[in-house]
């Protein structure tokens, strides 16, 4: 399969006025250069089924143990352990359990008030999920080819451009005011505009616009654990070295920036769903290779 290369032309213009410069304004130019041919995991088949096994293993390897700590020397006791407890003994006429020193009321025991909890969950439980290696390499496979159909793409729920043809939009040459630079390590100046308004030029700005427009704070109480917010995935970067370029996308609401050796199923396809609007460079194309 081959696929046109994006050659970007970026053209600054900047006034100038007695108080100062104002800011710098990007006339962007894409011109389609020669083709290249994709790597042959482009052409495997869609396994959705396999897709799904490899996303669901990699959210439980990255799941943190949990459970209550006992009370251990002078840590904080557990919920339903503050207390020191006597057990009275049978033939009083009342039920065996644990009570408050010197005192009536019970503690401790799953079913009294302020009670620990009743078979709580433990640290050492591990949550890993295995997954062969020809099983996550296929599923990266497959949803690297999901990644070339349009139709699945836009009903996943990607925006773009009518006049794409095809995908995925592979980055080449990047020249800024006739000087020819590297796109992964072109300058930080004004570098997240500057990616901005390059996938405006190539069509992706309304994919853009939804993701961030689309952030909204999580329901729940997940907002008290550093998880307030949720913004919709939005286009994923595959670069050959994460340099100016990365540091530059990363910063845009829904955008994901990654590494053409880390990718895997979980970036192409968030939360098992196939078909994500990614953009590769020339040289992460050559690393896939």
């Amino acid at each position: 399969m081959k696929v046109a290369v994006h050659n970007i032309i970026n053209n600054i213009e900047q006034d100038e006025l007695d108080a100062g410069r104002l800011q710098e304004v990007y006339d962007i130019d894409v011109e389609l250069g020669k083709k290249v041919s994709l790597p042959d995991s482009f052409n495997s088949e869609i396994r959705s089924d396999l897709v799904k096994l490899a996303v669901a293993s990699a959210r439980a390897n990255r799941r943190q143990a949990y459970g209550s700590n006992a009370h251990v020397g002078k840590r904080k006791p557990m919920s339903g352990m503050k207390h020191s407890v006597e057990w009275w003994g049978k033939g009083r006429g009342v039920s065996r359990i644990m009570r408050r020193t010197g005192q009536r009321r019970g503690a401790q025991n799953p079913h009294t008030l302020g009670g620990r909890r009743a078979h709580g969950p433990k640290v050492e439980k591990d949550w890993s999920r295995k997954l062969n290696r020809k099983e996550r390499r296929l599923a990266r496979n497959s949803a690297l080819t999901a990644t070339t159909d349009i139709d699945m793409v836009s009903n996943r729920g990607h925006r773009f451009a009518e006049e794409i043809s095809s995908l995925p939009i592979v980055l080449g040459d990047y020249s800024e005011n006739g000087e020819k630079i590297d796109i992964e390590a072109f300058n930080l100046s004004g570098g997240t505009r500057k990616v901005n308004a390059i996938f405006e030029a190539l069509g992706l700005g309304d994919d853009l616009r939804r993701a961030r427009d689309g952030r909204k704070i999580r329901a729940g109480k997940a907002t008290m654990r550093g998880r307030v917010h949720k913004t919709p995935k939005s286009v994923l970067l595959v670069v050959a070295n994460k340099d100016g370029l990365a540091k530059a996308a990363r910063n845009l609401p829904g955008v994901d920036v990654v590494a053409a050796k880390d990718l895997s199923a979980e970036h192409l396809a968030p939360g098992g769903d196939l078909g994500r609007l990614t953009v590769f460079t020339k040289a992460a194309v050559e690393a896939l290779n």
